[in-house]
């Protein structure tokens, strides 16, 4: 199984790209993972509306030419569906057996993703009615894969 995550903006800090690195480490042993940053487009304070969703539609335009046409997206969002640990374990696991070989998730920037990308989807999925900043959601979505694949595994992982 491929697993790609595509996420809007660079991450400077070295601590969550320590975070990063060490989930990437671990989940290597049960799939082929690929870790895309596309360019985040600066959004000036009291931007308006229209302008916001320029700057989606840029973002997301960048976005969806990294996926390939025959992946299986997942859109992270608020309004998608919120599983549980072992849901999202079930659902990898259930798409690998249904043929999809590649998964990519889908991690926007500051504003969200543009509705192409979120159309592009075939389903959203949410971790919280929260937001949070998009270095932090990728941390957490990485140790996510990861506990799926022990969960897969019946391999212990602490709770």
């Amino acid at each position: 199984m491929k697993i790609t995550l595509i996420t809007v903006g660079k991450i400077k800090e070295k601590y969550w790209n320590m975070a990063i690195d060490e989930y990437a480490k671990r989940l290597s042993r049960y799939c082929k993972l690929e870790l895309i940053e596309v360019a985040d487009e600066k959004t000036p304070d009291g931007a308006s509306e229209a302008l916001e969703l320029q700057i989606k539609g840029k973002e997301g335009e960048r976005i969806l030419a990294k996926i390939p046409q025959d992946a299986y997206v997942i859109p992270l969002a608020i309004q998608g569906t919120m599983l549980d640990s072992v849901q999202l374990s079930k659902k990898i696991e259930q798409l690998g057996v249904r043929g999809h070989g590649h998964i990519v998730f889908v991690i926007g920037g500051s504003l969200g993703l543009a509705d192409k990308v979120m159309e592009r989807g075939n389903e959203a999925i949410s971790f919280s009615k929260m937001t949070f900043p998009h270095q932090m959601m990728k941390v957490i979505l990485l140790e996510q894969i990861y506990r799926s694949y022990r969960i897969m595994n019946n391999e212990p992982y602490h709770k």
